[in-house]
């Protein structure tokens, strides 16, 4: 039997993604609780591949994504940067809300000064709500 010169790669992938946890109660209706802060971008973009641009960012979720979508400086912020950087996710847990982006490999992974404060800028947002 021959060995297969390109073996599928198991065990650990070279795959990360940093989470910011916002703390929170959860209040006595957990579902309408959860639906008001989820949001996620949606990216306006030009170009392919490589040369993609970003022109545009909305966000896309419950009470949150309003509030973030009303704030222009954040999402100027949002659209200076790469496309993997801008598209970011807001989700509730089970004691908190977390923010991420994308899987990133080793080489790639990293938060840039401009982008903890547009983690920053959300999480504000994030406690803000009732």
């Amino acid at each position: 039997m021959m060995q297969d010169p390109n073996p599928l790669p198991w065990g650990a992938q070279d795959r990360f993604q940093a989470h910011f946890v916002v703390q929170q109660e959860i209040g006595n209706d957990t579902e309408s609780w959860r639906l008001r802060r989820v949001a996620r971008t949606r990216l306006k973009t030009t170009g392919h591949f490589g040369s993609k641009k970003i022109i545009g960012v909305t966000w896309e979720g419950g009470k949150l994504a309003e509030d973030l979508n009303a704030d222009s400086s954040l999402n100027e912020m949002i659209a200076s940067q790469s496309v993997n950087d801008a598209t970011i996710f807001v989700d509730p847990t089970d004691n908190g809300i977390r923010i991420y982006g994308k899987w990133k490999n080793s080489y790639d992974f990293g938060i840039t000064k401009e982008l903890f404060d547009i983690y920053n800028n959300i999480a504000g947002y994030i406690k803000k709500i009732n």
